[in-house]
């Protein structure tokens, strides 16, 4: 470049010109040091002006690469629902499972890979969409499935439990195994009743609903897994959005998968939270050592948006808190606060129309007392 340079500002070799020299020869030369001056000016506005082009196209780039729009509804993200279900790496071991569920959201389950095989951190809602978990997973890494993490012992993360590999581990809070307990004895019941029905109507009965429950509950409020060359801390931070919600950490890459404890753009979901809790266990998440926060509904985000995002569902929780505590103060029914709730921006927040009401009964229980021990 420097050389090239040279060469420009100095087109005329100068030794060639000779001591004395005539008027015409003076003028001559003159001529061709200007017609060299304006070459390189020429040359010198030309490079300035491509540096700003470029540098006005870099912008406008950047510009049209804007960052996702925040909400859970895949259709105001931009992302068709034809690009359901996706694996999302995370890390070089760790990757994320996006599912799409009734009534259009997504359903997030975790991966992490081994030298000695896969853990898994929570199924999905029906035996065919876990099954396609795992084929999925299959084209990532042909490693056997040995563990399984019950991060919500709810039916839309459990209900295809019973397609996971024969003999696998399952690592669940004691309270987990208790509701799942408690949703298999339901569900004996229920089939049952559905047999029976059927058989009087002389009708096949409908295929049975089956609850998998896991034979032994943690023992502590943390399990560390050795999956060779990479660990993970199974972590009970305290009860939220059910009983029993544990937490995934991979501290190597500082991720936290939360299950439904963190639920990205979701109107809060309290059939069987405990909000209080729920407040202060987001509040620990936060406090920890993670850069990249993996939800249970909605969508992965980015590092840095995954914690603000995690902040703004904290700010969620405080405000349906806050605003249902002031309609109980007033003395109003459960049905009237219902009716007079001003739920601000998270009326705009996904399954805000069926969540709402739910919410406004289980704060209601929180402040009367009426919450399960």
């Amino acid at each position: 470049m420097l050389a090239s340079n040279r060469r420009a500002r100095y087109p005329v070799d100068m030794r060639s010109i000779p001591l004395e020299k005539s008027a015409a020869d003076r003028r001559s030369t003159g001529r061709a040091l200007r017609s060299s001056l304006c070459l390189v000016i020429g040359a010198a506005v030309s490079i300035v002006a491509a540096g700003v082009i470029g540098a006005t196209a870099r912008s406008a780039h950047a510009q049209a690469a804007t960052p996702p729009v925040r909400t859970a509804d895949p259709a105001q993200r931009g992302v068709p629902l034809s690009a359901f279900p996706r694996i999302v790496q995370l890390a070089p071991r760790v990757y994320g499972y996006e599912e799409i569920r009734q009534p259009g959201f997504t359903t997030v389950s975790l991966f992490v890979v081994g030298r000695d095989g896969v853990l898994i951190a929570d199924g999905q809602g029906s035996t065919r969409a876990t099954q396609t978990m795992l084929d999925l997973i299959r084209t990532v890494t042909p490693l056997p499935i040995h563990w399984y993490v019950v991060g919500s012992d709810h039916g839309d993360h459990t209900a295809g439990n019973s397609v996971l590999p024969t003999g696998i581990t399952y690592i669940a809070h004691r309270n987990s195994k208790a509701q799942l307990e408690r949703d298999a004895t339901a569900a004996a019941t229920a089939n049952a009743r559905a047999a029976a029905d059927a058989a009087a109507k002389g009708t096949a009965a409908p295929p049975p609903r089956v609850v998998v429950v896991p034979p032994m509950a943690m023992s502590s409020d943390r399990e560390v897994i050795d999956l060779g060359g990479i660990s993970v801390d199974v972590l009970f931070l305290g009860r939220a959005h059910t009983g029993g919600d544990l937490m995934v950490h991979v501290p190597s890459e500082k991720i936290l998968f939360m299950s439904e404890a963190y639920l990205n753009r979701v109107f809060p979901a309290m059939r069987s939270a405990y909000p209080s809790d729920w407040v202060r266990l987001t509040e620990k998440a936060l406090a920890m050592d993670v850069t990249r926060y993996v939800p249970g509904h909605g969508f992965i985000e980015a590092s840095a948006a995954s914690r603000e995002e995690l902040v703004a569902f904290r700010a969620s929780l405080q405000a349906v808190i806050a605003e249902v505590t002031r309609l109980h103060a007033r003395g109003l029914s459960v049905d009237d606060a219902i009716a007079q709730a001003n739920w601000g921006e998270y009326k705009q927040w996904f399954l805000a129309d069926q969540q709402a009401a739910i919410a406004v009964r289980r704060v209601y229980d929180e402040l009367n007392g009426r919450l399960p021990q």
